[in-house]
């Protein structure tokens, strides 16, 4: 029996714009090149996964979230299949996922969890694979299962990210503004938003790409922490996600000092940026309208997802 453990820090994402399909509205069948031009945050709460495998008679995979049996981990299973294809043995794999963040409200969870599983897999199975090479996998199984677009590139490097062109690790352009780790992200979280129906939805992806492509502009325009996360409020109205709930943890995140505000791509939920010295005073306000457990805290995640000891 072999085994290995992996982190990813959740990837919340601020703004994004769909590209999945070639100028005249055919769709990309390269699954690497299909991904999200974005940006967002890397965030100290996040994805820890312990892969276990031992020989048998068949492939077997067991997909576990927070103790619980997990049949609809689509995209975990994606990736498990994909490195098994790249070995002649059979294997029986459990995957165990310890979430720290809602799943289904912005914060990349189905990313660090294919992230994280192939990283300990391809360590497990003794695979031998580049960390690109293992993102790519992520990233296909990702856009395959439909469960996001490009949060799996951003995962690898933390910090605060800015996607210029969409694609799987090595495809993908990314970029960043520069950012230390003693910064805190403060989530306010009233629900969670199936990515596959925005996804699917014509009008809601014209208007994610008319202001996404505009958004991103302008942060390149003036790359600071204040003014990117000034235009993703923008994109979060001008595209319709933000609701009066959204606008009040926004107010509530001025009120309170916050360096900046910009709501989850995708879900019902907003990420305030502060200083370690403001943090607390955030994270108050926000409670005064949610339940605390609704109200995350954790510091920015610079150094993306690793292997564990």
């Amino acid at each position: 029996m072999k085994s290995a453990k992996a982190f990813s820090p959740a990837g919340i994402s601020s703004f994004f714009e769909i590209c999945d399909t070639l100028p005249d509205g055919t769709p990309i069948k390269d699954l690497e090149k299909v991904g999200a031009r974005g940006g967002g945050f890397g965030f100290q709460k996040g994805v820890t996964t312990e892969v276990s495998v031992s020989e048998g008679e068949k492939n077997s995979i067991g997909v576990f979230i927070n103790g619980r049996e997990a049949p609809e981990a689509e995209t975990t299973r994606a990736v498990v299949q994909m490195l098994l294809d790249k070995t002649s043995k059979k294997y029986v794999v459990t995957v165990k996922h310890r979430v720290e963040v809602p799943i289904g409200a912005g914060f990349g969870s189905s990313a660090a969890g294919a992230l994280t599983a192939a990283l300990a897999l391809s360590k497990a199975l003794g695979l031998n694979l580049t960390y690109n090479q293992i993102g790519r996998i992520a990233h296909i199984a990702e856009v395959k299962c439909k469960t996001g677009l490009g949060t799996v590139g951003p995962l690898m490097l933390g910090g605060c990210v800015i996607t210029k062109e969409p694609g799987a690790p090595e495809t993908a352009i990314i970029d960043r503004i520069p950012i230390s780790a003693d910064y805190v992200v403060v989530a306010g979280v009233f629900g969670s938003t199936p990515t596959k129906d925005v996804l699917s939805s014509p009008k809601k992806r014209l208007a994610v790409n008319r202001w996404g492509r505009e958004t991103l502009e302008k942060i390149l325009a003036e790359p600071s922490l204040e003014n990117f996360l000034q235009c993703c409020r923008v994109f979060a109205e001008k595209t319709g996600f933000a609701t009066e709930k959204i606008r009040k943890l926004f107010t509530l995140a001025d009120e309170a000092g916050a360096i900046g505000a910009a709501q989850n791509m995708v879900g019902e939920a907003v990420h305030a940026l502060a200083t370690s010295e403001n943090a607390e005073r955030v994270a108050q306000a926000f409670k005064r309208v949610l339940p605390e457990e609704n109200v995350l805290v954790a510091n920015v995640d610079v150094q993306g997802a690793r292997l564990l000891r």
